[in-house]
């Protein structure tokens, strides 16, 4: 999908701490079960939030060093970084898709309604 990012140490500070839009980081691994069934939803998310939220992926089997600084202790973990600091986590999967949007949402208040984007 190509709204979906794929994020990896030697960009992660470029691609996540230093985007001028909020980040959603899935934290996940290739043999976690629970993140392949998550994968989809946030494919989805990826694109219904596309030139909002910028949603990607990052392997912590590949960047452990990564998971390690951001305290991810279980996987799936969705992480929301905002001005190059992580403001929330989303662990487990949530059983669907709307649970993600809802924490998105909450994280993100213009990124549920456009209505926002004139109030200043």
């Amino acid at each position: 999908m190509e709204n979906m990012k794929h994020f990896d140490g030697p960009t992660f500070e470029a691609d996540v701490l230093q985007s001028s839009q909020p980040v959603v980081v899935d934290f996940y691994a290739e043999w976690c079960g629970p993140c392949r069934m998550m994968s989809p939803l946030v494919e989805q998310l990826a694109s219904e939030y596309a030139g909002q939220v910028v949603i990607g992926k990052l392997d912590v089997d590949v960047n452990q060093e990564i998971a390690i600084r951001y305290g991810v202790m279980g996987i799936p973990t969705l992480g929301l970084f905002r001005d190059g600091q992580l403001v929330d986590r989303l662990i487990g999967f949530p059983g669907g898709k709307n649970p993600i949007k809802a924490w998105i949402d909450k994280n993100v208040p213009a990124a549920s309604t456009s209505e926002n984007a004139g109030a200043a």
